[in-house]
């Protein structure tokens, strides 16, 4: 991520996913923050935010 459109694209596909609870990107510190209900993998959440166009690096 590398700006605060960025963030709301990462945001916005993890709120697409039910049982995201919250979630908090920060381009500055290239960092997701996610609240989630035990049935959200961490695949969902990862295929997510590829599917958004960024990469998922653990």
């Amino acid at each position: 991520m590398s700006c605060n459109g960025c963030e709301q694209n990462v945001e916005t596909a993890l709120r697409t996913l039910d049982g995201v609870n919250r979630v908090e990107a920060d381009n500055e510190a290239d960092t997701v923050e996610v609240v989630l209900e035990d049935r959200v993998s961490d695949g969902d959440v990862n295929a997510a935010i590829e599917q958004a166009g960024y990469d998922v690096v653990a």
